[in-house]
């Protein structure tokens, strides 16, 4: 079997890099693809073992590298020039473009969907209040791309012969924007690199890239009504210096923090506070494998991942009052660490990688007796 992964981009390790990072460990011998590819060595050889992606030609355009998103509009036109004909099984990696690549009916392609593109769907009027798009000549202009967009991205859902959602959340979204049923695997969590921490230390914890739809900048303001709480924040972004300029004494802002102290952080925290919707939310599991429980806004991922009142306090309303009110709340619960962190192993890398190999196989299995 002659495989191929396609992922939409290589820049960052993120939480969709996590996946890529499990496709390789289940097999070694994939072809890799994507729009760009500018991973510095360390994250290449974690996400990619060491290999490069055949990128497109938007690799090539001026400040690509910096900000590749402003080819947007290329984006289906570039995807669709991959030449894929020589596999047997296509696999791709997608929360944007990449289920658009072209197949035929003598290959499997198999679409691990993080979820449908944002930007151009569910987050669609955000996206162009928090670029200044919503109006004049450029906003007109940003309206119309992502109609195209839109109209291109369902005309590429019968590419994909099956759907594999990250969340109950995500398979919900699947249907309604594509009309298409998906089996849901959770993404792998690296639970075994976080160890239970059962004295914890008397500050909130919240770490996050600083980018609105995050919303720390709303955690920041909760906490500044709760002077005698200390909140703890890592993470950087476009957001960071609004923040700063904003935080009062009892918010200690660390900016980027590598992984040792994160994790660190992340232990000692008497809890972990999450406001942001998230299509699946990979950090609230990593806190809950450091048996620390989590604050979080009862929408997207988290009301799959966290336990209300058993590994931590889920609240209703995103907006400052909300937080506080739950975290008065969660003052008043008692918490077992190692309750906690019995429900993050639900989520382990491992299991991800049987559940995906186990799925892909026997697909493959079925179209090979259906030839």
């Amino acid at each position: 079997m002659k495989k191929a992964l396609v992922h939409d981009w290589y820049y960052i390790s993120g939480g969709a890099e996590k996946v890529v990072h499990s496709f390789n460990n289940i097999w070694n011998d994939f072809d890799h693809y994507a729009l760009v590819d500018f991973l510095n060595e360390k994250d290449r050889n974690f996400i990619l073992n060491g290999k490069k992606a055949q990128t497109s030609f938007i690799q090539k355009l001026p400040t690509a590298k910096s900000n590749h998103r402003k080819f947007l509009q290329w984006f289906p036109l570039a995807v669709e020039q991959f030449n894929l004909s020589d596999y047997d099984l296509v696999l791709s990696s997608s929360a944007s473009i990449a289920k658009g690549v072209l197949t035929t009916q003598d290959q499997l392609h198999i679409c691990y969907c993080h979820s449908p593109m944002r930007y151009a769907w569910d987050l669609y009027h955000q996206y162009l209040s928090d670029s200044n798009l919503n109006k004049g000549l450029k906003g007109m202009y940003a309206k119309r791309v992502l109609h195209k967009i839109r109209q291109w991205d369902i005309s590429t859902t019968n590419r994909v012969d099956h759907f594999i959602a990250n969340s109950n959340y995500i398979a919900k979204r699947i249907k309604k924007v594509y009309n298409r049923e998906s089996t849901v695997i959770y993404p792998p969590v690296d639970v075994n690199n976080f160890e239970i921490e059962k004295l914890k230390d008397d500050y909130y914890f919240t770490a996050s890239r600083m980018v609105p739809y995050k919303r720390i900048k709303m955690i920041v303001e909760a906490f500044n009504k709760m002077p005698n709480k200390k909140l703890i924040v890592a993470g950087d972004g476009p957001e960071y210096i609004a923040i700063k300029n904003i935080a009062n004494r009892n918010i200690d802002l660390k900016g980027f923090v590598d992984a040792h102290e994160l994790k660190e952080l992340m232990k000692k925290a008497k809890a972990f506070v999450f406001a942001a919707k998230e299509d699946f939310g990979i950090i609230p599991v990593e806190a809950q494998a450091c048996g620390t429980p989590v604050i979080a806004f009862n929408e997207g991922g988290v009301r799959e991942t966290v336990v209300h009142n058993k590994t931590g306090y889920l609240f209703n309303n995103q907006n400052p009052e909300a937080i506080i009110n739950a975290v008065e709340a969660f003052e008043k619960l008692n918490f077992k660490p190692e309750t906690i962190r019995e429900n993050a192993l639900k989520f382990s890398k491992e299991r991800f990688e049987k559940e995906i190999k186990e799925f892909v196989e026997e697909k493959y299995k079925q179209f090979i007796e259906q030839k």
